[in-house]
Protein backbone atom coordinates (compact mmCIF):
# COMPACT_ATOMS: atom_id res chain seq x y z
CA UNK A 1 0.00 0.00 0.00
CA UNK A 2 1.34 3.36 -0.61
CA UNK A 3 -0.09 6.42 0.16
CA UNK A 4 -1.65 8.13 -3.32
CA UNK A 5 -2.92 11.91 -4.23
CA UNK A 6 -5.39 12.24 -7.12
CA UNK A 7 -5.69 15.56 -8.60
CA UNK A 8 -8.55 16.19 -11.36
CA UNK A 9 -12.42 14.08 -10.41
CA UNK A 10 -13.65 14.33 -14.19
CA UNK A 11 -15.15 11.80 -15.92
CA UNK A 12 -12.14 10.23 -16.46
CA UNK A 13 -10.51 10.67 -12.94
CA UNK A 14 -13.04 10.21 -10.82
CA UNK A 15 -13.36 6.16 -11.42
CA UNK A 16 -9.49 6.05 -12.11
CA UNK A 17 -8.74 7.55 -8.00
CA UNK A 18 -11.64 5.30 -7.20
CA UNK A 19 -9.65 2.40 -8.21
CA UNK A 20 -6.70 3.42 -7.04
CA UNK A 21 -8.28 2.73 -3.49
CA UNK A 22 -11.05 -0.20 -4.52
CA UNK A 23 -8.41 -2.74 -6.67
CA UNK A 24 -5.06 -1.02 -5.22
CA UNK A 25 -5.96 -0.59 -1.44
CA UNK A 26 -3.61 2.54 -1.58
CA UNK A 27 -4.72 5.20 0.87
CA UNK A 28 -6.02 7.96 -1.43
CA UNK A 29 -6.33 11.56 -1.31
CA UNK A 30 -7.89 13.27 -3.75
CA UNK A 31 -8.45 17.12 -5.14
CA UNK A 32 -10.45 18.77 -7.15
CA UNK A 33 -11.37 22.70 -8.24
CA UNK A 34 -15.14 21.81 -6.78
CA UNK A 35 -14.53 20.82 -3.44
CA UNK A 36 -17.81 18.94 -3.26
CA UNK A 37 -17.03 16.29 -5.88
CA UNK A 38 -13.98 15.73 -4.03
CA UNK A 39 -16.30 15.55 -0.96
CA UNK A 40 -18.74 12.95 -3.04
CA UNK A 41 -15.44 10.85 -4.00
CA UNK A 42 -14.31 10.82 -0.25
CA UNK A 43 -17.39 9.19 1.44
CA UNK A 44 -17.91 7.08 -1.97
CA UNK A 45 -14.46 5.25 -1.90
CA UNK A 46 -13.65 5.95 2.16
CA UNK A 47 -10.83 8.34 0.95
CA UNK A 48 -9.50 11.89 1.84
CA UNK A 49 -9.45 15.06 0.11
CA UNK A 50 -7.96 18.07 0.37
CA UNK A 51 -8.36 22.12 -0.53
CA UNK A 52 -5.38 22.41 -2.84
CA UNK A 53 -3.10 20.70 -4.87
CA UNK A 54 -0.50 20.95 -2.37
CA UNK A 55 -1.64 19.60 0.48
CA UNK A 56 -2.99 16.56 -1.65
CA UNK A 57 0.27 16.06 -2.80
CA UNK A 58 2.10 16.19 0.58
CA UNK A 59 3.46 13.03 1.93
CA UNK A 60 2.69 11.14 -0.57
CA UNK A 61 4.83 8.43 -3.23
CA UNK A 62 2.61 8.66 -5.89
CA UNK A 63 0.64 11.74 -6.68
CA UNK A 64 -1.24 11.57 -10.31
CA UNK A 65 -3.13 14.40 -12.05
CA UNK A 66 -6.16 14.37 -14.83
CA UNK A 67 -6.78 17.84 -15.62
CA UNK A 68 -7.97 19.28 -19.00
CA UNK A 69 -5.03 21.18 -20.90
CA UNK A 70 -1.31 22.46 -20.78
CA UNK A 71 -2.30 25.60 -18.47
CA UNK A 72 -4.89 23.65 -15.91
CA UNK A 73 -1.71 20.92 -15.40
CA UNK A 74 1.08 23.96 -14.73
CA UNK A 75 -1.76 24.74 -12.65
CA UNK A 76 -1.86 22.71 -10.75
CA UNK A 77 1.66 21.09 -10.51
CA UNK A 78 3.51 24.56 -10.18
CA UNK A 79 1.11 27.30 -9.77
CA UNK A 80 0.22 28.63 -6.58
CA UNK A 81 -0.49 26.20 -3.99
CA UNK A 82 0.61 23.35 -6.83
CA UNK A 83 1.03 19.96 -5.90
CA UNK A 84 4.75 20.39 -6.42
CA UNK A 85 5.05 22.76 -3.31
CA UNK A 86 3.95 19.86 -1.92
CA UNK A 87 5.95 17.16 -2.76
CA UNK A 88 8.45 14.65 -1.17
CA UNK A 89 11.70 14.14 -2.13
CA UNK A 90 12.04 10.76 -4.39
CA UNK A 91 7.82 11.33 -4.66
CA UNK A 92 6.83 9.96 -8.20
CA UNK A 93 4.15 12.53 -10.45
CA UNK A 94 2.23 10.90 -12.67
CA UNK A 95 -0.01 12.87 -15.29
CA UNK A 96 -2.37 11.20 -17.22
CA UNK A 97 -3.80 14.27 -18.93
CA UNK A 98 -3.81 14.71 -22.57
CA UNK A 99 -1.15 17.61 -22.81
CA UNK A 100 1.71 18.68 -25.40
CA UNK A 101 4.90 16.73 -24.98
CA UNK A 102 6.44 20.33 -24.42
CA UNK A 103 4.83 20.86 -21.12
CA UNK A 104 5.88 17.07 -20.28
CA UNK A 105 9.60 17.81 -20.55
CA UNK A 106 8.81 20.73 -18.64
CA UNK A 107 7.69 19.28 -15.89
CA UNK A 108 9.90 16.38 -16.15
CA UNK A 109 13.03 19.11 -15.42
CA UNK A 110 11.38 21.01 -12.68
CA UNK A 111 10.63 17.40 -10.66
CA UNK A 112 14.48 16.22 -11.42
CA UNK A 113 14.99 19.82 -9.72
CA UNK A 114 12.97 18.74 -6.85
CA UNK A 115 14.52 15.23 -6.26
CA UNK A 116 11.35 13.80 -7.80
CA UNK A 117 9.97 11.92 -10.93
CA UNK A 118 7.47 12.79 -13.79
CA UNK A 119 5.78 10.60 -16.38
CA UNK A 120 3.64 11.73 -18.94
CA UNK A 121 0.99 9.02 -18.95
CA UNK A 122 -1.96 9.75 -21.29
CA UNK A 123 -4.47 7.48 -21.22
CA UNK A 124 -7.04 5.86 -23.95
CA UNK A 125 -10.33 3.89 -23.79
CA UNK A 126 -12.87 6.82 -23.02
CA UNK A 127 -14.80 7.31 -20.17
CA UNK A 128 -15.91 3.11 -20.46
CA UNK A 129 -12.28 2.51 -19.83
CA UNK A 130 -12.04 4.47 -17.01
CA UNK A 131 -14.91 3.05 -15.32
CA UNK A 132 -14.08 -0.63 -16.15
CA UNK A 133 -10.33 0.27 -15.13
CA UNK A 134 -9.15 -1.18 -18.76
CA UNK A 135 -7.09 2.01 -20.19
CA UNK A 136 -4.18 1.87 -22.13
CA UNK A 137 -1.92 4.41 -20.50
CA UNK A 138 1.56 5.28 -22.62
CA UNK A 139 4.31 6.65 -20.39
CA UNK A 140 7.25 9.15 -21.03
CA UNK A 141 10.04 9.02 -18.65
CA UNK A 142 12.89 7.37 -16.22
CA UNK A 143 13.12 3.82 -16.37
CA UNK A 144 13.88 3.54 -12.59
CA UNK A 145 10.39 5.80 -12.06
CA UNK A 146 8.56 4.15 -14.36
CA UNK A 147 9.01 0.43 -12.68
CA UNK A 148 7.97 2.03 -9.50
CA UNK A 149 4.74 3.85 -10.86
CA UNK A 150 3.82 0.77 -12.88
CA UNK A 151 2.51 -1.27 -10.39
CA UNK A 152 0.12 1.66 -9.25
CA UNK A 153 -1.18 2.62 -12.76
CA UNK A 154 -2.18 -1.37 -13.18
CA UNK A 155 -5.46 -0.29 -11.14
CA UNK A 156 -7.18 1.11 -13.64
CA UNK A 157 -5.29 -0.11 -16.79
CA UNK A 158 -4.84 -3.20 -19.00
CA UNK A 159 -1.59 -1.88 -20.77
CA UNK A 160 0.61 -0.16 -19.40
CA UNK A 161 4.17 0.75 -21.09
CA UNK A 162 7.07 2.53 -21.60
CA UNK A 163 7.64 4.42 -24.81
CA UNK A 164 10.88 6.43 -24.57
CA UNK A 165 12.31 9.39 -22.16
CA UNK A 166 10.05 12.15 -21.18
CA UNK A 167 7.46 13.51 -23.57
CA UNK A 168 7.01 10.37 -25.57
CA UNK A 169 3.91 8.85 -23.83
CA UNK A 170 2.15 12.48 -25.40
CA UNK A 171 3.33 11.90 -28.61
CA UNK A 172 2.17 8.51 -28.36
CA UNK A 173 -1.03 9.82 -27.63
CA UNK A 174 -1.04 11.96 -30.72
CA UNK A 175 -0.52 9.02 -32.57
CA UNK A 176 -3.41 7.64 -30.85
CA UNK A 177 -5.27 9.99 -31.88
CA UNK A 178 -4.49 10.60 -35.51
CA UNK A 179 -5.09 7.04 -36.32
CA UNK A 180 -8.99 7.85 -34.66
CA UNK A 181 -9.69 10.59 -36.76
CA UNK A 182 -9.27 9.05 -39.90
CA UNK A 183 -10.92 6.04 -38.62
CA UNK A 184 -14.32 7.81 -37.17
CA UNK A 185 -14.62 9.63 -40.57
CA UNK A 186 -13.63 6.66 -42.93
CA UNK A 187 -16.67 4.71 -40.41
CA UNK A 188 -19.12 7.75 -40.63
CA UNK A 189 -18.65 8.01 -44.87
CA UNK A 190 -19.29 4.15 -44.89
CA UNK A 191 -22.43 4.33 -42.64
CA UNK A 192 -23.52 7.37 -44.92
CA UNK A 193 -22.62 5.28 -48.08
CA UNK A 194 -24.80 2.78 -47.10
CA UNK A 195 -27.72 4.21 -46.50
CA UNK A 196 -27.79 5.98 -49.45
CA UNK A 197 -27.34 3.33 -51.41
CA UNK A 198 -30.65 2.14 -49.77
CA UNK A 199 -27.94 -1.16 -48.08
CA UNK A 200 -28.92 -2.72 -44.77
CA UNK A 201 -26.08 -1.37 -42.44
CA UNK A 202 -26.78 -4.05 -40.00
CA UNK A 203 -26.30 -6.47 -42.77
CA UNK A 204 -23.27 -4.29 -44.17
CA UNK A 205 -21.42 -4.09 -41.01
CA UNK A 206 -21.96 -7.94 -40.09
CA UNK A 207 -20.58 -9.06 -43.66
CA UNK A 208 -17.04 -6.55 -42.82
CA UNK A 209 -16.60 -6.36 -39.26
CA UNK A 210 -14.63 -9.69 -39.64
CA UNK A 211 -12.29 -8.65 -42.49
CA UNK A 212 -9.67 -6.00 -43.67
CA UNK A 213 -12.37 -2.91 -42.31
CA UNK A 214 -12.41 -4.32 -38.63
CA UNK A 215 -11.69 -1.32 -36.08
CA UNK A 216 -13.02 -0.84 -32.40
CA UNK A 217 -14.73 2.42 -34.08
CA UNK A 218 -16.39 -0.17 -35.98
CA UNK A 219 -17.41 -2.76 -33.09
CA UNK A 220 -18.65 -0.13 -30.74
CA UNK A 221 -20.11 2.65 -32.42
CA UNK A 222 -21.65 1.59 -36.19
CA UNK A 223 -25.02 1.19 -33.97
CA UNK A 224 -25.06 4.10 -32.21
CA UNK A 225 -23.69 6.27 -35.53
CA UNK A 226 -26.51 4.93 -37.44
CA UNK A 227 -29.06 5.82 -34.75
CA UNK A 228 -28.04 9.04 -34.51
CA UNK A 229 -27.15 8.95 -30.75
CA UNK A 230 -23.78 11.09 -29.63
CA UNK A 231 -23.39 10.70 -25.73
CA UNK A 232 -21.54 7.63 -25.79
CA UNK A 233 -17.77 9.09 -24.59
CA UNK A 234 -15.33 11.45 -25.67
CA UNK A 235 -17.08 14.77 -26.49
CA UNK A 236 -15.47 16.64 -29.72
CA UNK A 237 -14.59 19.64 -27.87
CA UNK A 238 -11.44 17.17 -26.11
CA UNK A 239 -11.24 15.58 -29.35
CA UNK A 240 -10.63 18.94 -31.19
CA UNK A 241 -8.17 19.99 -27.86
CA UNK A 242 -6.22 16.96 -28.81
CA UNK A 243 -6.00 17.63 -32.57
CA UNK A 244 -4.97 20.93 -31.66
CA UNK A 245 -1.94 19.33 -30.01
CA UNK A 246 -1.43 17.14 -33.05
CA UNK A 247 -1.75 19.27 -35.73
CA UNK A 248 1.32 22.03 -34.00
CA UNK A 249 3.80 19.08 -33.07
CA UNK A 250 3.60 18.07 -36.62
CA UNK A 251 4.12 21.46 -37.79
CA UNK A 252 7.26 21.97 -35.46
CA UNK A 253 8.25 18.35 -36.53
CA UNK A 254 7.56 18.47 -40.25
CA UNK A 255 5.14 16.08 -40.18
CA UNK A 256 2.19 16.14 -42.61
CA UNK A 257 -1.31 15.18 -41.36
CA UNK A 258 -3.54 16.31 -44.39
CA UNK A 259 -6.20 13.68 -43.19
CA UNK A 260 -6.37 14.90 -39.69
CA UNK A 261 -6.40 18.64 -40.70
CA UNK A 262 -9.72 17.94 -42.41
CA UNK A 263 -11.06 16.09 -39.89
CA UNK A 264 -10.24 18.65 -37.44
CA UNK A 265 -12.24 21.58 -39.54
CA UNK A 266 -15.26 18.29 -40.01
CA UNK A 267 -15.16 18.50 -35.68
CA UNK A 268 -15.36 22.40 -36.19
CA UNK A 269 -18.54 21.85 -38.31
CA UNK A 270 -19.56 19.07 -35.53
CA UNK A 271 -19.22 21.90 -32.55
CA UNK A 272 -20.70 24.54 -34.70
CA UNK A 273 -24.02 22.43 -35.16
CA UNK A 274 -24.49 22.00 -31.41
CA UNK A 275 -22.56 18.90 -30.86
CA UNK A 276 -19.77 20.30 -28.49
CA UNK A 277 -20.48 17.68 -26.33
CA UNK A 278 -21.54 14.91 -28.80
CA UNK A 279 -19.06 12.21 -28.79
CA UNK A 280 -16.37 12.22 -31.41
CA UNK A 281 -18.85 9.27 -33.81
CA UNK A 282 -20.68 12.34 -34.11
CA UNK A 283 -18.75 13.00 -37.39
CA UNK A 284 -21.74 11.20 -39.44
CA UNK A 285 -24.14 13.54 -38.30
CA UNK A 286 -22.17 16.30 -40.60
CA UNK A 287 -22.95 14.44 -43.38
CA UNK A 288 -26.51 13.59 -42.77
CA UNK A 289 -27.09 17.09 -41.89
CA UNK A 290 -25.28 18.54 -45.31
CA UNK A 291 -28.54 16.57 -46.83
CA UNK A 292 -30.74 18.90 -44.71
CA UNK A 293 -29.59 22.10 -45.79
Amino acid sequence: MAKVAFIGLGVMGYPMAGYLKTKGGHDVTVYNRTTAKAEKWAAEYGGNFAKTPKEAAEGCDFVFSCVGNDDDLRSVTTGEDGAFHGLKEGAIFVDNTTASAEVARELYAAAKDKGCGFIDAPVSGGQAGAENGVLTVMCGGDQDAFDKAKPVIECFAKFVGLMGESGAGQLTKMVNQICIAGLVQGLSEAIHFAKKADLDVAKVISAIKGGAAQSWQMENRWETMNAGKFDYGFAVDWMRKDLGICLKTANDTGARLPVTALVDQFYAEVQAMGGKRWDTSSLIARLENADKS
